[in-house]
C-alpha cells in the first residue's frame, strides 16, 4: 500500500510540474494540426464525405482514429484534460506561495553584506526615518528592526509584479481552456445559403441548415427563434476584379418584430442568442423548362464559384416534368437535368473558359442537358451542386444532345423539341450563424494573458538592506532573478539615502566666485 502512495505522489509531482505543462501544451498544438489540415464533420460533412471517396486507402484509417472529428476525439480530450489538470495542480501551490510571500514581511538583513551581489560599506549614518521615506518613495515595502541597542536594520523588498504577472498569464491560459471547453459544450453553429428574391425566409431550425453542429449540451429546442430573408445584395470591385465591398440587406424577424440590417464582411449581425456573419457570394441562374406537354417548370439553383472571377458551376434539375395530362403518369426515365457553367462576363478570347470579371457585364450560361433517372428516389444522400455520378456510371442518366450557350432571355432547344430558357440570375450569399457562450471568457482570458505577459517581462524582484550604527551605515542588495541593471539601481538608492557631505565655507565662496 505504501508503494502505491509513493508512486501516486511521484506521478502527481511529475504531472503538475511546469515542464510537463509545457510538453502537454506543445502536444495540444500538434494534435490540433489535423483539425486544421483535414476537413471536419462538425464544420463540413460534405467535404469529409468527398475526402473519403477520393482517398479510399487512407481515408477509412484516418476516420477510425478520429482525424475527421479531432476536437471530439478521445486522444485530443485526454491531452486537453491532462493539460487542464497539470495547470491547476501547478498554479494553485504557486498562487498560495506567492500570496504568503506578499503578506509576509521582508526578511531580516544578513550578517555580512559583502557576500551579497551589491554592497556598500562605511557610509555616513542617516536617520532611519529618512532611509525608510526614501525607500517608500521608490515603492519598496519596508520593515525596521532593532536587533541590539544602537543598531537599526531596515529590510526592503520590491518587484512582486513579475511573479504576479506570471501567475496572471498562466491563469489566463487556464481560462482560455475553460472558455473553449464551455463554448464547445454549450455552443452551436450552422451554415446556410440565401438566394435574393425568394419570398420565403430562412428560420432557425436544424432542417433549414445546409450544415450544422450542436454542442454536447445543446438540443434543437435550445436554438433561438428567428427568421432571415435576403432582400438585396450589392458588390463593388476594382478594375482587376478584386472585391472591395460586399453588402447584403437582411430582414430579421425575432420576438415578433422585424428589422432591416446591412450585413457586411467582418461586420456580423448580432441577434439575441446568435451572430450572423457573411461568408461568401455567388450567382444563381433562373431556368424555365417547357416539357413536351407544354407545361413550364422554373428552377433557381445556386452555382458555386471556382475562381476569383466568379466562374461558377452547378446543376439545375427538373424531376417532375413530362406528366401526361390525360393519364396522370410520367416516365421516370424522362427526368431532365442540366450541368452548367456560368460566366458573369464573357472573355474576349474564345479559348478562355473562365470569366473575365466577377460582375455581370456580359453574362453567359453554358448548359449540358441530361435525361434519365436523376436519383432522387434512390434514398442515398445527393449533392445539390452536382448530378448523381452513380446514375451516370450506370447509364441511367446520360447526355441528351449537345451543350449550348445562352444569354439572359435566350432559349435552347433539346432533341425532343422541349426548350429551356435562361431567364435571369439572382445573387446568393452564404452565411454562418453561430452562438459561442465561451467567447466572453476567451476574450477576458486573452486580455489577461497579454497583461500578465507584460507584467512578467517587465517586473524585477529585488531586496535591499541597510544597517545603521552610531558610527556609520552599510547597505546590501540582492536581485531575485536575472536583473542586469540592478547595480545601477542599487547605487542610485544608496546615493538617495546617504547624507550629503558638508561643503567648506571657503570652497563654497570660491565656487561662487568662479560661477560669477
Amino acid at each position: 500500500m505504501r508503494w502505491i502512495v509513493s508512486i501516486s505522489r511521484r506521478a502527481w509531482r511529475q504531472l503538475t510540474s511546469m515542464r510537463t505543462a509545457l510538453v502537454l501544451l506543445f502536444l495540444l498544438a500538434v494534435a490540433a494540426i489535423p483539425g486544421s489540415v483535414l476537413p471536419q464533420r462538425n464544420v463540413s460533412p460534405e467535404k469529409v464525405r468527398q475526402y473519403l471517396q477520393d482517398n479510399t486507402e487512407w481515408g477509412p484509417t484516418l476516420d477510425r482514429f478520429f482525424f475527421f472529428d479531432v476536437y471530439a476525439s478521445p486522444w485530443f480530450s485526454a491531452i486537453y484534460l491532462l493539460l487542464f489538470t497539470s495547470l491547476v495542480g501547478c498554479l494553485v501551490p504557486r498562487f498560495r506561495s506567492h500570496l504568503v510571500a506578499m503578506l509576509r514581511k521582508p526578511p531580516a538583513a544578513p550578517a555580512r553584506f559583502s557576500r551579497l551581489p551589491a554592497s556598500a560599506e562605511d557610509l555616513p549614518a542617516a536617520p532611519a526615518a529618512d532611509v525608510v521615506a526614501a525607500l517608500r518613495r521608490r515603492r519598496f515595502r519596508t520593515v525596521v528592526r532593532t536587533p541590539s541597542d544602537g543598531v537599526t536594520e531596515i529590510s526592503a523588498e520590491k518587484g512582486y509584479l513579475k511573479e504576479t504577472g506570471n501567475l496572471v498569464f498562466h491563469f489566463a491560459l487556464l481560462s482560455l481552456l475553460i472558455g473553449v471547453a464551455y463554448g464547445s459544450w454549450f455552443g452551436w453553429h450552422g451554415n446556410r445559403l440565401l438566394i435574393q428574391g425568394q419570398d420565403f425566409a430562412f428560420c432557425n431550425t436544424l432542417l433549414n441548415y445546409d450544415e450544422h453542429a450542436l454542442g454536447a449540451q445543446v438540443g434543437e429546442g435550445d436554438l433561438p427563434r428567428f427568421c432571415l430573408r435576403m432582400d438585396k445584395f450589392a458588390a463593388t470591385y476594382l478594375d482587376n476584379g478584386q472585391p472591395v465591398t460586399y453588402k447584403a440587406d437582411i430582414t430579421a424577424t425575432q420576438h415578433g418584430r422585424s428589422s432591416t440590417h446591412v450585413l457586411q464582411v467582418n461586420d456580423p449581425l448580432r441577434l439575441d442568442g446568435a451572430n450572423v456573419s457573411l461568408l461568401g457570394h455567388g450567382y444563381a441562374p433562373v431556368l424555365r423548362y417547357t416539357d413536351k406537354y407544354g407545361k413550364t417548370h422554373e428552377n433557381v439553383s445556386a452555382f458555386l464559384p471556382k475562381d476569383g472571377m466568379l466562374t461558377s458551376d452547378g446543376v439545375a434539375t427538373f424531376p417532375d416534368v413530362n406528366l401526361n395530362p390525360s393519364t396522370g403518369t410520367r416516365d421516370e426515365k424522362s427526368q431532365i437535368g442540366f450541368s452548367g457553367v456560368y460566366l458573369p462576363t464573357l472573355p474576349s478570347d474564345p479559348s478562355v473558359s473562365s470569366s473575365a470579371f466577377p460582375a455581370e457585364k456580359d453574362p453567359r450560361l453554358m448548359l449540358q442537358p441530361y435525361r434519365g433517372v436523376l436519383g432522387f428516389d434512390a434514398g442515398a444522400p445527393l449533392s445539390v451542386y452536382t448530378l448523381d455520378q452513380r446514375q451516370i456510371d450506370a447509364k441511367r442518366l446520360s447526355k441528351f444532345g449537345e451543350p449550348f450557350m445562352l444569354k439572359p432571355g435566350e432559349k435552347g432547344t433539346l432533341p425532343d423539341g422541349t426548350t429551356v430558357e435562361f431567364v435571369r440570375t439572382e445573387q446568393w450569399i452564404s452565411i454562418s450563424i453561430r452562438h459561442d457562450p465561451g467567447q466572453p471568457i476567451v476574450l477576458v482570458g486573452a486580455s489577461a494573458l497579454l497583461v500578465g505577459l507584460l507584467g512578467s517581462l517587465t517586473g524585477k524582484r529585488r531586496r535591499v538592506f541597510f544597517r545603521i550604527t552610531p558610527t556609520g551605515m552599510s547597505a546590501g542588495g540582492l536581485p531575485r532573478g536575472d536583473y542586469p541593471g540592478f547595480a545601477e539601481e542599487f547605487a542610485a538608492i544608496v546615493a538617495a539615502v546617504t547624507p550629503a557631505a558638508p561643503v567648506p565655507s571657503q570652497m563654497a565662496q570660491t565656487d561662487v566666485k568662479e560661477v560669477v
